[in-house]
């Protein structure tokens, strides 16, 4: 009987090398889907809400040439001069566009803050991306709005509020940005490792967990391939711990978008990093986590306690701020809800079947997306 080891060699490397190929097939193909956002334009602004606006544009880190556009909401006094007062800085979720924040707007504006809200590059009324969108430019767009809120005339101190894709945004915004002077963080990922097996669950993919999780770690690797990114530059739990400053996390406990055990790992974290920070001698600032019970992933404002919460937190940690009990008064009092939207906001109901879309994965590596509603259903939408 004659034996053929270099035949042998061959086979159990090809067996070895096909799951391989077939995890970095997929990472390909997830990057292509999950990482252009659709685009999807304002259709209404502040002065529906009766709050006068400046339509602006903000310089973009990096490009002189990227404008982002926003909306500058001051407070104004009866000779319609702007007052002295802080600013916070709302950054809307994935596959979002700032009017989605205007509710948001609508309570701050009321509580007694100047508010400015934007479009995230990729999102809104920018351009298309040629490359993936991740955490980390949700950040450095955050981090331009908020040194653009800073130069405003009479903004006494800047804080910023940002909502799932958009919260994950805000904290690395806040890690990295001085001017962010306290930061509430709604709805918000916990890291790119967690939120990529989330986007598996969200998907219907029958992945089991001890695929899962090493599939995640390679598709998180393709996807910030493209900008250069580290892991660690698009982490939302590196980020809390870097950040010591006023952090506020709000989380609902019917959140089927991103569970609420993500906030306790967030505040895990922070809780971790202030500790030892004290431990060296370093102050920090407040850190709470406010679960509204029975809050949903998105439309967290709709909840009175939810807007008290917010209102009274940033009054009382943002320098020049209205008396935090009057602003929470002022918050919880006003009647914020969803706008009427002519398109569906999510479509992880309807979304197909997970080995459907599994093996369209595999088989169409580099095929581009659509526009049509069975095909966003087939992308995670977290804003």
């Amino acid at each position: 009987m004659h034996r053929h080891p270099g035949r042998r060699t061959g086979l159990t490397a090809a067996l070895l090398l096909a799951p391989l190929a077939a995890a970095w097939r997929f990472g390909v193909a997830y990057r292509n889907r999950a990482g252009f956002p659709r685009r999807r334009a304002p259709i209404q602004d502040p002065a529906g809400l009766g709050m006068s606006f400046e339509a602006v544009l903000i310089p973009s880190l990096g490009s002189a040439r990227t404008k982002l556009p926003g909306w500058w909401m001051p407070i104004l006094d009866a000779d319609g001069a702007t007052k002295p007062a802080p600013a916070v800085v709302l950054v809307h979720g994935w596959e979002s566009a700032r009017d989605r924040t205007l509710p948001n707007a609508q309570v701050l504006h009321a509580a007694g803050f100047h508010v400015l809200t934007f479009d995230v590059r990729g999102h809104g009324a920018n351009a298309r991306e040629l490359l993936p969108v991740t955490a980390a430019e949700f950040g450095a767009d955050a981090r331009a709005a908020v040194q653009f809120a800073a130069a405003r005339p009479n903004v006494t101190s800047v804080g910023i509020l940002g909502h799932s894709m958009g919260g994950a945004g805000a904290l690395i915004a806040a890690a990295a940005e001085p001017a962010v002077a306290s930061a509430v963080i709604a709805a918000a990922p916990a890291g790119p490792y967690r939120l990529t097996r989330l986007t598996f669950r969200l998907a219907h993919l029958p992945i089991p967990d001890v695929i899962a999780y090493p599939l995640a770690w390679l598709t998180t690797q393709q996807f910030v391939r493209p900008r250069r990114h580290r892991v660690s530059e698009v982490s939302s739990t590196r980020a809390a711990q870097m950040y010591l400053g006023p952090l506020l996390f709000v989380h609902g406990t019917a959140d089927d978008v991103v569970p609420p055990g993500h906030a306790r790992h967030l505040v895990r974290a922070a809780r971790r990093a202030r500790a030892g920070a004290r431990a060296a001698g370093t102050s920090t600032g407040p850190l709470r986590l406010v679960v509204i019970r029975g809050g949903g992933h998105s439309w967290l404002y709709e909840s009175a306690r939810y807007r008290a919460e917010v209102a009274r937190f940033l009054a009382s940690t943002l320098p020049g701020g209205p008396d935090p009990e009057a602003a929470a008064a002022r918050a919880g009092a006003v009647d914020a809800h969803r706008l009427p939207d002519p398109e569906p906001f999510s479509a992880i109901e309807d979304e197909p079947g997970g080995f459907r879309l599994l093996v369209r994965a595999l088989a169409r590596p580099g095929a581009r997306r659509s526009t049509t509603v069975a095909d966003r259903a087939e992308r995670l939408t977290l804003g």
